[in-house]
C-alpha cells in the first residue's frame, strides 16, 4: 500500500484542528492547546507511573460526557495544569463549553510534563501557566512550529533536549491519521552513540534527518542518562513524562478513541528506550473529529496501527527539531 504525508505532516492536517503554542524564554516552559473547530470526542489511556493529569477521569469509555472543546499538553508539573483553567476561560470567553442550563462549562482535560529544573527561573510569584493557557489557545492555528516551543521549551529526554513534535499521514482511503507530542523521557530517544533514532524504521521523507536505522543493532539499553546528570538527580527521583494526542478524521466511538490511545503507546515504546516506566508519567490521549456513525472493528485496524506509527515519528521530530537556548542543561540532537 501507498501512504504519505499529510500536506504539513501535522495533526492540522486534520481538518477542523488547531494548535497553539506559548511559551517563557526565561521560565523555559510553555503550553500547548489541540482545539477543534467543534467539540470532538476524546478518550485517554495513561501507562507510565507517574502521570500529572486534569479531568482525565471523565475520558473513560464509560463516563457521561463523549466531547471536549480542547486537550492542554503542558510544562510547569503540577503548577502547569493551570494552563487548563487560562484555556478553559478564553473558551467561555467564546461561548465554548458543554451546556446546563443556561451555563457553559468547557470541558478541557489537561497533561503536563516535569520542566522544573531545567535551566530555567522558576523563581515566579504568580504561576505563569493560566496565562501561557490562555496565549497559546489565542496562537491557535493550523500553522505552527516544532521543537523548542508551546509545551516543549524546556523539555529533556535522556540524552538531548527534548520538544514538541508532530506528524501525520493519509491510508489509501483518504484517511488521516496523527500525532502530537511533548517529549520528556527517563529514556532515549537515540541509539547507543546518538546518531540514529529508535523511530527510524518508521520515518518518512527524511522528516528527522534521513539516517535510516542503526546498522549495529543487538541494543537492549540506552547509554547512560546525561539528563539525570546534568538535573543532579536520579531516576529515583522521577522528573519525566511523554505525553500525547493521536487523532483521525475518521469517525470513532469513544471507545475506539481510547482503543487509538492504547495503541499508540506501541509507538512510544518504539521511539523511546525504555519507556513506561514506573518514573514516567507517560499517556497518549485520542481523537475524533468526525460525528459520523463509527466504523467497525475491521475498518478500525488500520488507523490504530498508523497512530502507533505517526507517534514514533512524531517523538523523534520532537528532538530534531529542538533548538538551542541560553542556560540549557544538556545538547540538541544537532
Amino acid at each position: 500500500m501507498t501512504y504519505k504525508t499529510g500536506p504539513k505532516n501535522l495533526i492540522t492536517d486534520i481538518a477542523g484542528l488547531r494548535v497553539g503554542n506559548a511559551q517563557d524564554a526565561a521560565l523555559k516552559s510553555g503550553s500547548t492547546v489541540l482545539i477543534g473547530d467543534v467539540p470532538f470526542t476524546a478518550s485517554v489511556h495513561v501507562m507510565g507511573g507517574g502521570p500529572g493529569t486534569r479531568e482525565t477521569d471523565l475520558l473513560a469509555p464509560d463516563k457521561t460526557v463523549q466531547q471536549v472543546d480542547a486537550l492542554v499538553l503542558s510544562g510547569g508539573s503540577a503548577f502547569g495544569l493551570d494552563a487548563c483553567s487560562g484555556v478553559a476561560d478564553g473558551l467561555r470567553a467564546m461561548g465554548r463549553g458543554f451546556t446546563i442550563g443556561d451555563v457553559t462549562v468547557p470541558i478541557v482535560p489537561g497533561a503536563i510534563v516535569f520542566d522544573l529544573i531545567n535551566g530555567g527561573d522558576k523563581a515566579w510569584g504568580t504561576n505563569p501557566y493560566p496565562a501561557l493557557g490562555r496565549a497559546a489557545l489565542d496562537a491557535a492555528a493550523t500553522d505552527f512550529d516544532l521543537g523548542s516551543v508551546g509545551a516543549g521549551t524546556g523539555t529533556m529526554a535522556a540524552r538531548q533536549k527534548g520538544g514538541l513534535g508532530s506528524a501525520s499521514v493519509v491510508l489509501p482511503d483518504g484517511t488521516t491519521v496523527a500525532a502530537l507530542v511533548v517529549v520528556n523521557a527517563l529514556g532515549s530517544v537515540t541509539t547507543p552513540g546518538d546518531h540514529h533514532f529508535w523511530a527510524a524504521p518508521f520515518e518518512m521523507n527524511g522528516e528527522f534527518g534521513g539516517l535510516g536505522p542503526d546498522p549495529k543493532g543487538g541494543y537492549t539499553a540506552p547509554d547512560t542518562s546525561l539528563k539525570e546528570q546534568a538535573m543532579g538527580l536520579h531516576a529515583a527521583q522521577g522528573a519525566n513524562t511523554t505525553i500525547a494526542i493521536v487523532a483521525t478524521d475518521a469517525p470513532l466511538s469513544k471507545t475506539q478513541c481510547h482503543r487509538l490511545a492504547v495503541n499508540a503507546h506501541d509507538g512510544m515504546a518504539r521511539a523511546i528506550v525504555p519507556s513506561h516506566t514506573p518514573l514516567d508519567g507517560d499517556l497518549v490521549f485520542g481523537v475524533s473529529t468526525s460525528s459520523a456513525a463509527p466504523i467497525d472493528h475491521a475498518g478500525y485496524a488500520p488507523i490504530g496501527a498508523a497512530a502507533a506509527t505517526c507517534l514514533s515519528r512524531a517523538i523523534a521530530r520532537a528532538v530534531y527539531e529542538a533548538t538551542p537556548m541560553a542556560g540549557d542543561l544538556i545538547a540538541t540532537y544537532r
